[in-house]
């Protein structure tokens, strides 16, 4: 027996159903608002921690002397050690005006070796859980790309590119020196941190990638 499709039972089916999708869409919308609401606010608050990072940043440059690289060489090994030591565990005392990993106009910066993911940025916080295998610099160049290849042959290394000086929209060349270690968890990564400021002199005494 075939349902008249204007019968009451049907129609009152049909509205049922309608009902039923409504009311399903207004519990996954209500559902949803708190978990939008506390992603704006970590958002909000990451990116608070970095506009403190890039100011603290700019105030520690030194004004009297280009930034030798042996301060550059201590500070990625003191980096290296406390992420051996702690791991992940360790990410939050790289950001921050009290962070002694913000020193000098620079700042430390940790990639994953395996995904180039990057894992702690103090500055450009929107960088971090993304992979940046592909990321160029202004004269297209590679970089992370460079990075990796170099610590999996040579364990550390200097490397040159382009990249934004920190509070302040001017692009540098900036000399990193790279250095892969193990955190306690297992996990390799690449930890670096970059001079914008340094003399022609130690230039020519580095092997730059």
């Amino acid at each position: 027996m075939k349902m008249n499709p204007c019968s009451p039972r049907l129609l009152l089916s049909s509205r049922n159903s309608i009902s039923n999708k409504i009311a399903i869409a207004v519990i996954l919308t209500a559902l949803m608002l708190p978990v939008k609401a506390a992603y704006a606010a970590d958002d909000s608050a990451a990116a608070a921690l970095a506009a403190e990072s890039e100011a603290y940043c700019a105030s520690t440059v030194n004004k009297d002397r280009p930034t030798p690289p042996s301060i550059v060489v201590a500070k990625v090994n003191e980096a290296c050690a406390l992420l051996e030591k702690e791991g992940p565990a360790a990410f939050p005392k790289f950001s921050g005006k009290t962070s002694p990993f913000i020193y000098e106009g620079t700042y430390i910066w940790v990639h994953s070796l395996a995904e180039s993911k990057m894992f702690v940025h103090p500055i450009k916080y929107k960088m971090v859980g993304n992979a940046l295998v592909g990321l160029k610099d202004t004269h297209g160049k590679r970089f992370f790309v460079v990075m990796n290849d170099l610590v999996r042959e040579k364990g550390e290394g200097w490397v040159e590119y382009y990249w934004p000086k920190p509070n302040s929209e001017e692009i540098l060349r900036k000399i990193s020196f790279v250095k892969k270690c193990k955190m306690s968890d297992g996990v390799e990564v690449v930890v670096g941190s970059g001079l914008y400021s340094v003399s022609d002199a130690d230039v020519a005494k580095l092997e730059l990638h």
